[in-house]
Parts: C-alpha cells; structure tokens; sequence
C-alpha cells in the first residue's frame, strides 16, 4: 500500500512550522522531537508505520481553528487523530504531516434527558458516553468492539456501527449535530438536537468522510432509554454455512433482534483459551441477542429457537441470569484481542447481503486454502458486516504482500454478491485502491469534487480513501 513521497519544501520548513504553531499553542501541546512522534506513526492498522513531521493535542475548537489556520497558510498537510483505533489506516501521518489529536477534548459539555441527546467533545470515548448517561436510565446505542478506547470523533469520521447496529442503526442513525473546523479554520455548525436542518444534509456528507472534509470537534448524539430487559442465546453448528443459514432465516422471518454475531471455529478456540468463557468446541457460533419486557422477549426466543432447531445446532443455550449473559458476551468481546495474542492478522471490514452469507463463507474458505493462510470469521452476522481476521506472519517475507491480495480477494468478493468495501472500518488506505472496483470513474469525480469544496488544497487527510491515480493532479496542487 504505497504512500506519497513526503515533500521536501515541507520537511526543510519544519522549524519554522513548529515555531508557527507554537505561537498559537501551549508548550505541552505541540510535539516534534523524534523520539515523541514515534507514539503517532500509525494506528491501529499496525503494519505501516511513517513519524509525522509533527504533532498538535488541542484542548478546545478555538486551538483546532487555530492549528488549522496555520498548517493552512503554510501549505502543511493535517492527519486529524482520534484514539488511533482505526484499522483502516485512517489516521496514518505522512512524514510532511502534522497529526492532529483530540483525545484531550472529552468533556461532557450538556445534556438532556427530556429531548433524549447528549453533547460531548469528540475526543472523548464511545462507551464513556453511555457512562455518563446510564445513571439516568439511558444509553448511546452504536458500541463498537474498540468502545472502550475509540474516541466520537472516529466513530462519526468512519459511521463506525457494533453489535448492536442491526436494531439500532451505525453512527449516522444516531448522530444529531456537529461543531466542524474547516482547514481554512473556519467553525460550522451542522444539525443540531431539535430538527432536521433544511437544504443539503450535510450532517449525513460529513458522517463517514473519514477526515477528509474538516475535523469534528463536538457532537451531538441521540441518547436512547435502556430497555426493560435483555436476554442473549449462544448456538453452535458443525458448520459456518449452516450457520450463515440459520442467521437468513431470522431475517427472512422478520425478526429483529438486537444483535446477531458469528464466530467460527479458530475464533472460537482462541477466546476460549483467551477469555474463558465457556463456548462449545464447534465450528461455527451464533450470539443472538433480544430486549424488550419479559412476554416480548419469550416470544422472540421461541421463534428464534424454532428456526434455530431446524437446522440442527450442536448446542443451543440461553443466558439464564446476568453472570450467564455476561459470560456468552464475554468471548465475542474478547475476540481481537484473543486473536491477537495468538498471530499478526489484518483484521477486514466488508458488507454482503445476508441472504449472501452460506456462500460468501464458502468461498472465504476456498480462497484460504488458495493463499495458504488461514482466516478467522467474527462478524455482525445479522447485517452481513463481515470481519475476516486473516491470519499471516510479519516477519517473513512476502507473507504480508499475500494477505493484502487475500483481503482484496474477499472485498471484491463482497462487491460482486452485491455489497460494499466496507461497513464501519472506513477505507483509509487499506481500501483506497479497491474504491474503482465498487465506484466508477464518474462516481469518484463526484466524491472528490465534495472534497474540493470543503478542503479545495487537499490539505486535509490526503492520499486516503481515493486511489493515489486518480486523485494526483488535485494533491500536488
């Protein structure tokens, strides 16, 4: 996955650049020294790596506009950063950039439990959101498997989704408002918690633009009452086609439950190993998960069970109390990590219909055993947004080149049954240059044309999302 080549007016204007942006900053705010940049050379798609020029860690909007009005003037390309959580490379620096940090913005700056939203800085944490709010009885519905460190900022910059997702919708559902600084360092405000905004639904351009459109600095989001109960049941199958087959039902039976997650035979055995908790030696698991009163939940599981049986599972089990439904969450939860401890991986992020999953996991299969290296499936099963964890070896050479043609095989895969590059990840760098698979020419002049208008330099996040070819001529100006 090729970068740019840094330019070289920039990294020989770097005192000046730092001076600049000091000027405008407290001194604990800006870093350069080598040895300190090195923490932000990438995030959480691990195997690229490249120091930024420099690095800015704003405390409120007015030191964002700030650092964006200098780096503007300046000609000086801005990564903005949230958690660095993005597996996409979303928030990779190029050595001729200066990353921009939020993380110290996360404050909890009001909410309003009657007309249900919350604003908050956009650095602060997805699942801390949900903390702030769920004395009152309340909760923030998108819950990412990263909530625990993933700040808003990149959950609104990628429409990150979770678990969850399938009743209560990815970020853009949840979404009411932005505070947005524009490279120039202009401030806009868009949407808000009372109405939708007339004109163009710029809330819905910029949710999802993966940085590219202007930094988000707060945010307003849609609180939702917790539900009266919530049960989750754990189903084993001896095979994942069976399994994707049993999860086309449920939504061919119109069923909605809150969740539905696959896990398949080498993620269940590194949980397992990992976490603990309990999971059948099986090939392929279901966790599906209801809520609502108690008569209402009764009658989804027994639908659900119904279907379930038909296809004769291994194991069927529902959680019987709290501990038990804490504990058949506990290994999906625990399964990056859990994969993680076991291999390098390259962790995809693409969407298929459901009704695509028996034959879109056979295939995966088959193009395993083509590549020589071995996948492990986790995924949001009941919205088709796949997670394949193919697993590969760093440190020898050539392994890394073939897990990136394996990856592109499985998201073109995914295009061609009729889904997309991707459903929560974003494209950063790791898709920018399968964009032309799914996006023609003419579309990509569109999206790009969007860029133009709000960041008409390129200044901001370049070289991600479009393929390097196509959008050359705007980034060298």
């Amino acid at each position: 996955m090729d970068m740019p080549s840094p330019k070289l007016a920039i990294l020989g204007r770097k005192p000046a650049i730092v001076a600049a942006l000091r000027e405008v900053l407290p001194a604990d705010a800006v870093i350069d020294a080598p040895e300190e940049t090195r923490a932000y050379e990438c995030d959480a798609l691990s195997a690229y790596a490249c120091a930024p020029l420099a690095v800015t860690l704003p405390r409120s909007t007015a030191e964002v506009a700030a650092v964006l009005r200098v780096c503007h003037a300046m000609g000086v390309p801005v990564v903005p950063r949230g958690s660095g959580t993005s597996l996409a490379g979303g928030a990779l620096p190029t050595a001729d950039c200066v990353v921009l940090g939020i993380g110290r913005m996360n404050r909890v700056l009001e909410t309003d439990y009657e007309n249900r939203f919350i604003r908050v800085e956009a650095g602060r944490t997805n699942l801390s959101v949900t903390g702030a709010v769920e004395a009152e009885g309340f909760f923030y519905a998108p819950d990412p498997s990263s909530q625990l460190a993933c700040a808003i900022a990149g959950n609104v910059a990628m429409n990150s989704g979770g678990a969850h997702c399938l009743k209560y919708g990815v970020t853009t559902n949840n979404l009411l408002g932005v505070t947005l600084v524009q490279m120039d360092g202009t401030v806009v405000e868009l949407g808000g918690p009372w109405m939708e905004a007339g004109g163009l639904d710029l809330l819905g351009v910029v949710c999802g633009s993966e940085g590219q459109l202007g930094v988000v600095t707060e945010a307003t989001l849609r609180i939702l009452p917790k539900p009266e109960g919530a049960r989750p049941v754990l189903v084993g199958f001896d095979s994942n086609e069976v399994a994707g087959a049993c999860v086309s039902d449920i939504i061919k039976a119109g069923i909605l439950p809150v969740a539905i997650e696959f896990m398949d035979r080498p993620c269940i055995r590194a949980t397992e190993a990992f976490a603990k908790a309990g999971y059948p030696d099986c090939e392929a698991l279901l966790i599906i998960e209801v809520e609502g009163s108690e008569p209402e939940i009764a009658e989804q599981l027994a639908r659900i069970k119904a279907i379930a049986l038909s296809h004769d599972p291994v194991e069927f089990r529902e959680a019987a109390d709290e501990d038990q439904a804490k504990r058949i969450w506990l290994g999906r939860k625990s399964a990056f990590g859990a994969m993680g401890q076991i291999n390098d991986y390259m962790c995809l992020d693409g969407t298929i219909p459901v009704s695509s999953l028996p034959h879109v996991l056979r295939r995966i299969g088959e193009m395993s055993a083509e590549f020589g290296l071995d996948v492990g499936n986790v995924f949001h099963a009941g919205d088709g947004n796949m997670h394949p964890l193919i697993l590969y070896n760093a440190n020898t050479p050539g392994d890394l080149e073939r897990c990136e043609a394996f990856g592109a095989e499985i998201l073109k895969l995914c295009v061609e049954v009729g889904g997309c590059l991707t459903g929560e990840h974003g494209v950063g760098i790791e898709k920018r240059d399968l964009m032309s698979v799914q996006f023609t020419p003419e579309d990509l002049e569109a999206q790009m044309r969007i860029k133009d208008v709000f960041d008409p330099k390129w200044l901001l996040n370049p070289a991600k999302v479009f393929p390097l070819g196509a959008s050359e001529s705007r980034r060298v100006g």
